[in-house]
């Protein structure tokens, strides 16, 4: 009855991988034929001379922002000959407990952009994996798959302090001469005829007046809690849950390069090296209204609630950690699906401002960098962006080609997220989870792929929740099909249906899976 199980199951997983090897054949033709008449991003790509931004009223770009997303976007628009007016808030260096993580394929595109020097000199620490946990302290070590690149080129994931990498990047900006940095807080988009002309602006120097700024394009990098998000899209920003942070020191990982991640209802864990002698531990708080840090309840959950939970060889080092109430800190978990269309000409929304997953597996930065490579790309084939069609059509390009990256880890993010919450039903499909990738091959090299941010391919993403929900069914049908058991594995795909397709939806399907549908629309300029 166990080769049965056995032969069922690997028939089962062998006939879909077949499938899906097939559909991504034909996939691959169509869109080999529509690049035959569409526009080539790689051709006619000219570099314009550097600039100084002395005559008012040639700015090309404004950017509102200069954390990573603005920053990094800046810095690659202005080495392509833009000239570049970056307004932010607050030019000090930032302090905060999220972005810390650049997964490989972040790390990918920070090269492509040529950022990577800014990685240097700020402690960061190289990973290469993760170990998994589940509720019972066993674990699986999760590797990233860094076979392919060559040992020179560094490819891995990285952690740091966020607030150092962005001023690593904002002393890089100012190296350049067609860049102008300005502390400012930016209050409203100057809008003529339903399109965004530039930004009414503020700072310190003027005394409460109010500056203006004019440029051709308009990019908002300001973040999550972006002031400018309303009036330009639509999109709600959900708070499901919070994180509680935690800086250990003087301890170790249990695996050298591999963060840790402990799947489990009670309290879900991230933890990873933000500098050679600190290690970040978040903990995912999954209601809403999380125990007081004033009066010592939050000391208490840490302590009896989360403390058992932890590696054993890190556990002194978080109970030190958690008795310090000036360590904790606490922050509310938003997320956000982005838009699939341009809402206003001459303005464009980038990072966390456009876009927002759950943090568990630190793919934000990935998502950033590569929306940014793509934009990259689209606006170097335009002479100057005073061609207001031709500009609007390259954006709405952007949303179709940024989907399926940014897509997968968006999905993957927030479908780990729901598994982790407390319920019968979605503790079962963890367990399932877990024992699919203790498979190991495919199975398990291919979800640490996409979490690494390496194979953002939707179809990949479809391929694997399908085997998994066969390998779920199968495993609790196993030895025999009762009655009882079908109705469990009922419930059980109910429940997983109910997870992802809400997620998808929200993504776009057409977006995700055929984006090649829209393309030909927006490359005739």
């Amino acid at each position: 009855m166990v080769m049965f199980h056995e032969y069922l199951f690997s028939t089962l997983i062998t006939l879909f991988f077949g499938l899906f090897l097939l559909y991504n054949l034909i996939r691959k033709t169509i869109i080999m034929k529509s690049n035959k008449t569409s526009n080539n991003l790689g051709v006619s790509i000219k570099k314009h001379d550097n600039e100084c931004l002395d005559d008012e009223g040639k700015t090309d770009v404004i950017i509102v922002g200069a954390g990573v997303a603005g920053a990094a976007l800046a810095c690659t628009l202005a080495k392509d000959g833009r000239r570049v007016h970056v307004i932010e808030r607050d030019l000090s260096e930032p302090d905060r407990m999220v972005g810390e993580l650049l997964q490989p394929g972040g790390y990918l595109k920070l090269l492509d952009l040529g950022l990577q020097d800014c990685l240097k000199d700020i402690d960061a620490r190289r990973v290469v994996g993760q170990t998994l946990y589940n509720e019972e302290g066993k674990h699986i070590m999760l590797s990233y798959p860094l076979e392919k690149f060559h040992a020179d080129a560094g490819v891995s994931a990285r952690c740091f302090h966020n607030g150092r990498f962005i001023q690593k990047m904002r002393q890089k900006l100012v190296t350049l001469p067609n860049v102008r940095l300005e502390q400012g807080t930016v209050t409203s988009l100057i809008e003529e005829r339903g399109s965004v002309k530039g930004v009414n602006y503020k700072t310190k120097d003027t005394g409460g007046g109010q500056l203006t700024a004019y440029a051709p394009l308009t990019i908002v990098c300001d973040g999550c809690f972006s002031n400018l998000r309303r009036s330009l899209c639509n999109s709600k920003v959900d708070v499901s849950s919070s994180f509680v942070g935690l800086i250990l020191k003087d301890c170790h990982l249990p695996h050298e390069n591999h963060s840790v991640l402990i799947m489990s209802d009670t309290s879900p864990m991230s933890i990873y090296p933000i500098s050679s002698t600190e290690i970040r531990c978040m903990i995912l708080i999954p209601d809403q209204t999380a125990p007081s840090i004033a009066n010592g309840d939050m000391v208490n959950y840490l302590k009896t609630v989360v403390a058992p939970q932890v590696p054993g060889e890190m556990r002194d080092a978080f109970l030190a950690a958690a008795g310090d109430k000036e360590n904790i800190r606490r922050m509310q978990l938003r997320s956000m699906p982005a838009e699939n269309s341009q809402t206003k000409p001459g303005c464009l929304l980038i990072g966390d401002a456009f876009n927002m997953r759950h943090p568990i597996t630190g793919g934000g930065m990935t998502v950033a960098l590569s929306d940014i490579v793509v934009l990259r790309d689209l606006l170097r084939t335009l002479p100057d962006f005073n061609d207001a069609n031709a500009v609007s059509s390259s954006l709405q390009r952007f949303y179709t080609l940024r989907k399926p990256l940014a897509s997968t880890i968006n999905i993957v993010a927030d479908v780990l997220y729901q598994l982790v919450l407390s319920d019968p039903a979605r503790k079962e499909i963890r367990e399932a989870c877990y024992g699919y990738i203790s498979l190991g091959g495919i199975f398990k090299n291919g979800l640490a792929a996409m979490v690494a941010g390496l194979n953002p391919r939707p179809l990949s993403l479809a391929f694997h929740f399908i085997a998994l929900g066969l390998y779920a069914a199968a495993r609790s049908l196993f030895p025999f099909p009762s009655p009882m058991a079908v109705w469990r594995v009922a419930k059980l795909l109910f429940v997983a249906v109910g997870m992802i397709l809400p997620i998808i939806k929200a993504e776009g399907i057409r977006q995700m899976f055929f984006p090649v549908t829209l393309l030909p629309h927006h490359t005739t300029y």
